[in-house]
């Protein structure tokens, strides 16, 4: 079973746990550590032959078109993060659409050829904002990965479809939730980020060959570039939960990712998901 890889490409300074710490107009002060960690990933996939979808927030792109044109020149597929990771719960239908036009113009731009895929910000598509889905779609993207089947406090639509699937009110677009197994009436985060650091890596690998085996469904997962970054700057002033959530197991997180990649078949969404939607 070949399963989905994803990165979703920011700054450690720019994740939501940290906006209330870290403005966005502090930003530029913080040293960037986005593309030496990125490139130690692509060197990683590199010498395990895996190809990854790499979701890109605009504002890293501007500043780092090499890094872009890497990920490209590689064989990874670019997608869109939006602009400047703002959540789709803080947004506007207009502001919504200008950020989306903005993003994939930067990105194609700097690439030279198409962006297919959308991921929101913090998976910040719910039952409140589903508008959002005719925005992604009428902007041209193919597939959105912006909803996590899984309760949270800060994400999550705990009764979403966890396959693939169209969303209401859209034609073309195709939501690809991230992996969850299903457990009796629960399902079970197993998409990676905060839980793959969280939980011993013996269970994330039998939630995936769960899925893969008893579901007969691709796994996809994603991490960021600064989970691997156990030397990044600490901003003062964050709470506990944000804290041991941000930076727990950073040390050994790269380590499980080498076994991840062995342990099982990975490649972009592109190639995972484009056979099985075109059945649909």
């Amino acid at each position: 079973m070949l399963n989905a890889l994803s990165i979703d490409v920011e700054e450690y300074f720019q994740v939501s746990a940290f906006e209330r710490v870290i403005p966005r107009e502090d930003w530029e002060n913080w040293p960037s550590r986005v593309a030496e960690q990125t490139h130690k990933l692509l060197d990683l996939f590199d010498t395990t032959d895996v190809k990854a979808t790499f979701f890109t927030l605009g504002w890293v792109a501007e500043r780092h078109p090499s890094l872009i044109r890497r990920i490209t020149d590689d064989g990874h597929e670019l997608a869109c993060h939006g602009y400047e990771h703002v959540r789709i719960t803080a947004q506007t239908p207009a502001t919504f659409r200008e950020d989306l036009r903005k993003t994939k113009t930067i990105l194609e731009d700097i690439a030279g050829q198409q962006v297919h895929g959308f991921r929101a910000a913090s998976f910040s598509i719910n039952r409140d904002n589903e508008w959002a889905f005719s925005e992604i779609e009428a902007a041209g993207f193919e597939y959105s990965s912006s909803i996590y089947p899984v309760k949270h406090d800060l994400y999550g639509v705990p009764d979403a479809l966890r396959v693939p699937h169209r969303p209401p009110g859209c034609e073309r677009l195709f939501e690809i939730p991230v992996t969850t197994a299903r457990f009796g009436a629960r399902n079970v985060p197993a998409g990676g980020g905060g839980y793959f650091r969280l939980f011993p890596y013996t269970l994330s690998r039998a939630l995936i060959s769960r899925v893969n085996l008893k579901e007969a469904q691709p796994a996809n997962m994603y991490f960021h570039p600064w989970e691997f970054d156990p030397g990044q700057p600490r901003p003062k002033g964050a709470k506990f939960k944000a804290r041991f959530r941000h930076y727990l197991n950073q040390d050994r997180a790269f380590s499980r990712l080498q076994r991840l990649l062995s342990d099982f078949e990975w490649g972009s969404f592109e190639k995972v998901y484009a056979p099985r939607l075109a059945m649909q």
